[in-house]
């Protein structure tokens, strides 16, 4: 009998698996245990929500009274370190369920009368912002506990990080990290991708096309809140190669009212017919703004670099070339100078490498910075494959990364040179009659009357500079 149909064992397996409410279980169960299990992974997910650096209990299925009845939530995580002790209770939803204020409310309710510190939510749903609950609840209840979420989308981002990049001291453990990895990437185990626009896709781009999407409509703000929310999960998935933390690149207006930013978003899809994002990348030249044009089905992906300070136009504009030479001759460059009014000098790579002088519209101005962007074909699609929106945002943000931002470097000055030393003079010492100087050597000998000439000589016998 042949090995290649034999099925190796697997830690957590994915048979078995019946119904939404055995998925559910399974991957709480995994996940809890797992945090447990591996030090520094639980750590990854407690720290950020205020847990102390210490000993990691957890359970499933604790139940607690409430009322006239009971309620059970799905898990409970315990840290302990010394004296202090913090406590979470933890909802888990798996596949496309999406989480109930009212069930929320009650573990609040719970987690406050037994002085619990906070309830963590885990779900495939993914809020625009960070730090956003998707699941609006009772802000009273908020006062004594905190309320925090977690994608399963970040869950596994955090556990590929910590295991290939940041690393888990003991093996076994990164042995067991990586079978809830390859638990939580099988279709079965429930932790799904970002995989849809949402229900109001269709209807919002179809109005779009024909004119009649105006800004107040309920779809353009759903459709402006998937768009983030899709940024946000490119941001974990490029992350996740990098092993680096990604973010959405947010004003600090946006962060503290993200409601404003939603609604700024549909209004500009209304208008323009576009919606538009960044991604900040640590040590990255800027960020990766993504500008995707439902009328035009174009996504142009670009980034904003600084022109060199120094050197002539042509001088600023190899320096950037140079750094693209992997770069695909169809990304664009656009050239803005000192004081510009308007869109500046604009072309493609393929031509600037033969001619960078294209991008000088003018040789006395000073060129200010340069945008290097690069488009390709957006999808329609609402849902993943072929075709579909997601996809061609996806591979545009993994592409242009790939291809252009990450050889980009800043410009910097060159650090000024030690000024050379003068030689010292051929005459005799005797007649020299000051030690070595920095100046010598540059300023011209004066022009000395001959009466003076003839004192000097007869009084020390030397002869003044310019006589030989």
């Amino acid at each position: 009998m042949s090995e290649e149909s034999w099925h190796q064992a697997r830690l957590i397996p994915t048979s078995g698996i019946n119904g939404a409410e055995e998925q559910e279980r399974r991957a709480t169960s995994a996940l809890l245990a797992v945090m447990a299990a591996v030090r520094e992974f639980g750590r990854a997910l407690t720290g950020p929500l205020g847990a102390p650096a210490g000993a990691t209990e957890t359970f499933i299925e604790v139940p607690f009274p409430l009322g006239d009845g009971k309620v059970i939530p799905d898990g409970l995580i315990r840290v302990c370190r010394g004296q202090r002790v913090w406590t979470a209770l933890v909802e888990v939803k798996t596949g496309p369920r999406e989480l109930v204020a009212a069930q929320l409310e009650a573990y609040l309710d719970v987690a406050r009368e037994q002085g619990f510190h906070a309830l963590l939510t885990i779900s495939n749903e993914i809020p625009p912002i960070a730090g956003q609950h998707p699941t609006p609840v009772d802000k009273r209840k908020l006062r004594k506990v905190a309320l925090h979420h977690l994608s399963w989308s970040q869950v596994l981002s955090e556990a590929v990080m910590q295991k290939e990049h940041r690393g888990v001291a003991d093996p076994d453990q990164a042995w067991i990290l990586g079978e809830l990895i390859r638990y939580l990437e099988h279709p079965r185990s429930g932790a799904l991708e970002f995989d849809d626009m949402g229900a109001s896709w269709v209807p919002t781009r179809d109005a779009l096309v024909a004119g009649t999407l105006r800004a107040t409509d309920p779809g353009a703000a759903h459709t402006a809140a998937r768009f983030d929310a899709l940024l946000r999960y490119a941001s974990l998935r490029l992350g996740r190669h990098l092993g680096t933390e990604v973010t959405p690149a947010l004003t600090r207006r946006e962060l503290a009212e993200p409601g404003q930013r939603i609604l700024a978003a549909a209004a500009e899809l209304a208008t323009a017919g576009t919606l538009h994002g960044a991604v900040k990348i640590p040590n990255a030249i800027g960020p990766l703004v993504v500008t995707a044009d439902l009328r035009a089905g174009r996504i142009t992906c670009h980034v904003d670099v600084d022109a060199p300070r120094e050197g002539r136009p042509a001088t600023r504009v190899n320096w950037l070339v140079r750094q693209l030479r992997a770069a695909p001759e169809t990304v664009r460059i656009e050239a803005s100078v000192v004081h510009g009014r308007g869109p500046g000098a604009a072309e493609l790579l393929k031509v600037v490498r033969v001619e960078p002088g294209r991008l000088i519209a003018d040789p006395t101005k000073e060129l200010r910075s340069f945008r290097v962007a690069r488009s390709s074909t957006l999808g329609s699609k609402r849902g993943r494959g072929r075709g579909s929106f997601i996809d061609s945002i996806l591979d545009a943000v993994d592409g242009f990364y790939g291809d252009v931002l990450q050889h980009l470097k800043a410009w910097s000055a060159a650090p000024p040179k030690l000024r050379e030393e003068p030689e010292p003079p051929t005459r005799p010492v005797a007649l020299s009659s000051t030690a070595l100087s920095s100046q010598d050597g540059v300023e011209q000998a004066p022009d000395v009357p001959v009466e003076t000439r003839a004192v000097v000589k007869a009084m020390s016998g030397a002869e003044l500079p310019g006589e030989g």
